[in-house]
């Protein structure tokens, strides 16, 4: 039989990670010679925090900029995004700041296919390189195909600065990916899932490194910023790799996006999947209190109180889990029902 097996596989050129790298962002444009256009999409904080220098540097460099100032990924300001970039006629997109503005980005890179630069001012969570982007909906934030960043501009000065619950986060973002490539490879035993052993590595790298470290990881260090910046962008490109979120989204992101659809906005997505992780541990099997260790250790919430939330939601995200997508997860086709969720809820002292 002929071997015909092929992969498409697309990762970031450049990735600049440091101290004042900032700086270098002229020049990364500068590399890709596609000219002097550029359009900066930004918010209002984030703009202050590093969008107008870059805006500065670009603009010494005779780069014609032109930035546009968003609010969050949804559907209007996507298409907003689009408008603007067709209107400046702009052969390059730098997108300076957190998920949001990231993700937009990403989204209309995609659609117009020109090149967008990831320049992030904060780590909440592992799509700063990433070709998927989450965008807010009625129901619930929904995750899609987005462009991958050609670069990715990461600034530890600039990434200091934001609040370290953001960062935490993101570190809780990472460290959940261990259950779900747990899933993942359940997956694969289970339903003969497709699998990639190239993505699960750079995956469970990223997880063990947030795990070991997560007593390096503190507020206002920029050597811990350094510590996690590398495993929070490798995560990404695992996704890319394996051309799907599985080796970083399984049932505790599924528990997150089900907590989103019953209370938008209470808490953060990787605080909440560093929540789902510790009980889908538990379901595994696993050594449940080394996640909530290292959530404790970073300063990350572990429990329901501390995600701002009542027993009964936790308790209800559990049981609902399982319908948030066609994903074969612990969960099962069925889901727990609520008085499995409770015990494993309280077993694991999240409630």
């Amino acid at each position: 039989m002929d071997f015909t097996k092929a992969k498409d596989v697309c990762l970031p050129r450049d990735l600049i990670i440091g101290h004042g790298v900032l700086s270098r962002t002229a020049d990364v444009c500068s590399n890709f010679g596609l000219g002097k256009d550029v359009m900066i999409i930004t918010g209002h904080d984030t703009y202050e925090a590093a969008g107008k220098e870059v805006e500065e540097i670009l603009t010494e460099k005779k780069f014609n900029v032109n930035v546009l100032q968003i609010g969050d990924a949804t559907t209007d300001n996507v298409e907003k995004a689009i408008r603007a970039s067709k209107e400046s006629h702009s052969k390059m997109l730098l997108s300076v700041g957190g998920g949001s503005k990231i993700d937009i980005g990403k989204m209309v890179s995609m659609k117009l296919s020109v090149p967008m630069v990831s320049v992030p001012t904060s780590a909440s969570h592992d799509g700063i390189a990433s070709g998927r982007a989450s965008l807010k909906a009625d129901d619930g934030p929904v995750s899609i195909d987005a462009a991958v960043p050609m670069a990715v501009v990461a600034d530890t000065k600039v990434l200091v600065r934001s609040p370290y619950r953001l960062l935490a986060a993101g570190c809780a973002d990472v460290m959940s990916n261990i259950t779900a490539l747990m899933d993942w490879d359940f997956a694969r035993r289970i339903r003969n899932e497709e699998f990639s052993s190239s993505a699960y590595s750079l995956s469970k790298y990223s997880a063990d490194a947030i795990i070991e470290n997560s007593k390096l990881i503190r507020p206002g260090m920029e050597e811990s910023i350094w510590v996690s910046i590398k495993p929070i962008i490798v995560s990404g490109l695992s996704m890319s790799i394996a051309g799907s979120s599985r080796p970083t989204s399984g049932a505790e992101h599924m528990f997150s996006h089900a907590l989103d659809i019953d209370h938008p906005g209470k808490a953060l997505h990787g605080e909440q999947c560093g929540v789902g992780a510790i009980m889908m541990m538990y379901l595994h099997g696993g050594d449940w209190q080394v996640i909530r260790n290292t959530l404790k250790n970073i300063g990350a919430p572990t429990t329901a109180k501390e995600l701002g939330l009542k027993d009964d939601d936790i308790i209800n995200a559990m049981t609902k889990a399982h319908k948030v997508r066609n994903r074969f997860t612990i969960l099962g086709d069925n889901g727990l029902s609520r008085d499995a969720a409770e015990t494993v809820a309280r077993e694991t002292q999240v409630i």
